[in-house]
């Protein structure tokens, strides 16, 4: 919900608790004043009368029936609400009643019950409840049409710096420009953001500039260390020698997995850095035809058998390092997490890639595998990053990526959408 509809929805309901409460009280009060007000005339009336009656003379004959009425029966005294039926209307109406006691000269006592109609007041407070009423509605809806100015005025230039914000790239390697606005809140809001933006492009430039350096100043000693190391192992005296020689194999184990770390933390930089603008039409078919034809022997040597269902299709717009990343980290991870004897099933559409295969069991979302340097197995030589580097490629190119493991059969799939917006079928 908006900011500005949830701080309308308090004006409201306070507005209108404000305002039932004040109609209540007014109603109270003209209520309490109507019938203070014939109280008074009644006790007027009363007066009149015993002032008629100390004086000796006869009572007057009332000009309308329920005007009063006389009793020689003991009455309540006081002040009373009564109903009486009106004979026009064919209704009840109600009518305030005061009763009192008089003593003629010479006469025994009498009640006097003298009585005014309450219609008027009745009518007076229906006529003051309903404006209330219809001043009610146009405030709430005088609050609704306020609500929609200042959804479309004056937070404009909020919605404005929310477009920018969500179309923001920092790769794209510039500050923010957010236009100026009256309001002093958004001005300030804007000029922090442009602070920030500036603070992160620079440090991302700066990140950047040490990335790049640092795989160039590590490419080289890292060549060096492996030729050497090479060169080392083919020694007959090294090689003859049971102490040394498998410590210089382990070493040079380890030099090539830094090797291929440093390359897959590279390629991950220069994803991230979008150096890879260069793209040209590609055959995936093609691509995987001559990636498994590269893996035959693998293949062979762990005993899988692979088997491809490439649909024709036209070329799609990839750079063709990272297409042959793609495809190479996604055939090697089916590899690398096979069972002796499995198999591996590659389907090819105009739609989606997809690879399965058998494999060890996994609790959780497998969707975790997709973070850096997060292995099936922990003593695994591999460095953790191929998974990683589809999922950064798929994003590069606007790409789906979906991992799903199917316990029966303990069955691994990737799947790349290439359209994101395609849900695979079934």
């Amino acid at each position: 919900m908006k900011l500005l509809a949830v701080t309308n929805r308090y004006y409201v309901l306070l507005s209108a608790g404000l305002f039932v409460i004040g109609s209540l009280v007014l109603y109270l009060s003209m209520d309490y004043a109507v019938r203070n007000e014939v109280g008074e005339q009644l006790q007027n009336h009363r007066r009149e009368l015993e002032a008629r009656v100390a004086s000796g003379r006869a009572l007057p004959e009332p000009a309308y029936r329920d005007q009063y009425s006389i009793s020689l029966r003991p009455q309540p005294l006081g002040f009373s609400d009564t109903l009486l039926l009106d004979p026009t209307e064919g209704s009840m109406v109600p009518h305030r009643a005061l009763t009192f006691r008089v003593v003629p000269a010479g006469e025994a006592p009498r009640w006097i019950t003298l009585r005014k109609s309450l219609v008027e007041v009745d009518e007076l407070l229906m006529a003051v409840f309903g404006s209330m009423l219809l001043v009610l509605v146009l405030l709430l809806g005088g609050i609704l049409l306020l609500h929609r100015y200042l959804s479309r005025r004056l937070w404009a230039p909020f919605q404005r710096t929310l477009a920018v914000l969500r179309g923001y790239d920092l790769q794209q390697h510039r500050p923010l420009a957010l236009p100026a606005s009256r309001i002093e809140e958004f001005t300030e809001l804007n000029q922090a953001l442009t602070h920030l933006s500036q603070r992160l492009v620079a440090d991302y430039e700066s990140l950047r500039e040490f990335t790049a350096n640092a795989a160039h100043e590590a490419q080289t000693p890292l060549a060096i260390m492996q030729a050497q190391l090479e060169q080392l192992l083919q020694l007959p005296t090294v090689t003859d020698d049971a102490t040394a020689a498998p410590l210089l194999s382990d070493l040079y184990a380890a030099t090539r997995r830094l090797s291929r770390l440093h390359q897959a933390l590279g390629l991950l930089s220069r994803i991230d850095n979008g150096q890879f603008a260069a793209a040209q039409p590609l055959d995936l078919a093609g691509l995987l035809r001559e990636k498994a034809e590269q893996l035959a022997p693998l293949l062979e040597a762990r005993d899988l058998a692979l088997h491809l269902q490439l649909a024709a299709g036209p070329p799609r717009a990839l750079h063709p390092g990272l297409a042959d990343s793609l495809v190479h980290n996604l055939l090697h991870n089916a590899i690398r997490h096979n069972v002796p004897g499995g198999d591996i099933t590659v389907r090819l559409t105009n739609k989606a890639l997809e690879m399965s295969n058998p494999g060890p069991v996994v609790s959780g979302d497998p969707a975790r595998f997709f973070e850096r340097f997060r292995k099936h197995n922990a003593a695994s030589e591999s460095p953790g990053l191929g998974l990683s580097i589809v999922q950064h490629i798929c994003a590069y190119y606007g790409f789906g990526l979906s991992y799903d493991f199917e316990p029966a059969g303990a069955r691994h799939k990737l799947r790349v959408t290439f359209d994101p917006t395609t849900r695979p079928a079934g």
